[in-house]
């Protein structure tokens, strides 16, 4: 509880008004209770919808390419190896379908 209030107190500026971090923070909380996972799928949805609309190809390259490179530098051998285990078993589930 104390820390929550030291948080808080952070989160104001000198003329005790709420920061900008604080009231996203509270919005967030506030937009998280008033909606559900169906909400946030369908702007999910719409927001890929518009990104794919105003994007070309290479851009989903490069991102793939940074994504890509990124998850090498934070995984090991094993979850490489884990993933394609897992892979390969959803494909032969699929393949007896």
């Amino acid at each position: 509880m104390a820390d929550n209030k030291d948080n808080n107190n952070r989160n104001r500026n000198e003329d005790d008004k709420m920061s900008v971090e604080e009231a996203g923070r509270l919005g967030g909380e506030a937009t998280s209770e008033n909606h559900d996972k169906e909400f946030y799928q369908e702007i999910g949805q719409k927001g890929g919808e518009a990104t794919s609309e105003s994007h070309d190809k290479e851009f989903y390259q490069e991102i793939g390419q940074k994504g890509g490179e990124a998850t090498s530098e934070s995984h090991d051998k094993e979850f490489y190896q884990e993933i394609g285990e897992k892979g390969g078993e959803r494909r032969g589930d699929d393949d007896n379908s």
